[in-house]
């Protein structure tokens, strides 16, 4: 396995995940996190406009994935169904426009804009706009589509940005790690701020009492990236392959092709990597297997035996009977 990430990357998370050593290093560190962090929440909230349409954000408390984007597309197909006119905002981290917010479409280049942006737009074709502001993007949003609910990719802690319903993501296997904030532990905020969420969906794993919703992750056809060629993961099975990853936590990719009975050879990326040609050149000629979030960057020098593989979010009822019961509250 070949893992490109930085080496403080490596350490913190052996600390945040495995109990490494160094956690005591960071701890006064954390409490003036916690202090700060504390301030700009009760300060920022405040100064939250009203705004007439209704606004969910999906976000986490800890940094990495944890499985926001596919739970934002999942909503934003669920409220399509039932007859809204939802639209998404999202950060476009990793875009390098020079003017923000961005409208977002599926043919956008995501050096501009971010992989995640272009992704959504790809699977829901509604109205996006990516950008760091999240106000300006809702403005302009209202001011130029007709819509009636908006979705936040991320944002938890944006605290500037006004919310209606609150849903936070949380990672099965790498749950809230050592309980800790930044940068002694890999939360964003205390583990207490679930409690001002309407819903916490754990995402993989059993249900459990803990959490209101369970979310589960799946996908069993790759896709190539050359020829838009269809094929069952199964079709790999025992077969040698280069799994190629750029996305917060790679390990839940890696099993879900393990799980398949591929064998691999792993390379890992830091989130958001910008990838070029270069970073998949292989002297094997072993099919290449990224994610979809990596495969929108791959595009202008995609080869034959590179594939991709979707994953769509699946919950259960109860979610979303909650959720539209909610909307309708708040309306």
């Amino acid at each position: 396995m070949a893992d490109k990430t930085s080496f403080l990357q490596q350490w913190l998370e052996k600390i945040w995940y495995e109990n490494g050593s160094g956690r005591f290093l960071l701890l006064p560190l954390t409490a003036l996190y916690c202090v700060v962090n504390n301030y700009q929440r009760n300060k920022l909230s405040k100064q939250q406009p009203h705004i007439e349409c209704p606004i969910i954000v999906v976000g986490n408390i800890t940094v990495g994935g944890t499985g926001k984007t596919p739970l934002t597309i999942y909503i934003t197909q669920l409220l399509q169904k039932s007859g809204f006119k939802p639209a998404i905002i999202t950060r476009g981290y990793g875009g390098k426009s020079e003017h923000w917010p961005q409208y977002v479409k599926p043919n956008t280049d995501p050096n501009l804009v971010g992989d995640e942006a272009v992704l959504m737009a790809t699977r829901t074709n509604v109205p996006i706009y990516a950008g760091a502001n999240r106000l300006e993007s809702i403005l302009k949003l209202l001011a130029q589509h007709d819509v009636d609910v908006i979705i936040s990719d991320d944002g938890l802690q944006h605290y500037k940005m006004p919310r209606d319903i609150q849903i936070a993501v949380i990672d099965a296997t790498r749950l809230l790690g050592n309980g800790l904030c930044l940068p002694a532990g890999p939360l964003r905020e205390r583990k207490e701020r679930l409690d001002s969420c309407d819903f916490v969906v754990l995402n993989g794993g059993k249900p459990s009492d803990e959490f209101s919703h369970n979310m589960q992750l799946t996908g069993d056809v790759l896709i190539n990236l050359s020829t838009a060629e269809e094929m069952p993961v199964e079709g790999f099975k025992e077969k040698r392959v280069n799994a190629v990853t750029g996305i917060g936590n790679p390990q839940r990719f890696y099993t879900s092709l393990k799980e398949f009975g591929l064998v691999l050879e792993t390379v890992s990326f830091p989130d958001h990597h910008d990838f070029q040609k270069e970073d998949i050149d292989f002297k094997n000629e072993s099919p290449i297997i990224m994610t979809e979030k990596d495969a929108v960057k791959c595009k202008t020098f995609a080869k034959e035996n590179m594939w991709y593989l979707p994953i769509s979010a699946s919950l259960d009822n109860n979610f979303n009977q909650d959720l539209l019961q909610l909307l309708k509250e708040k309306d």
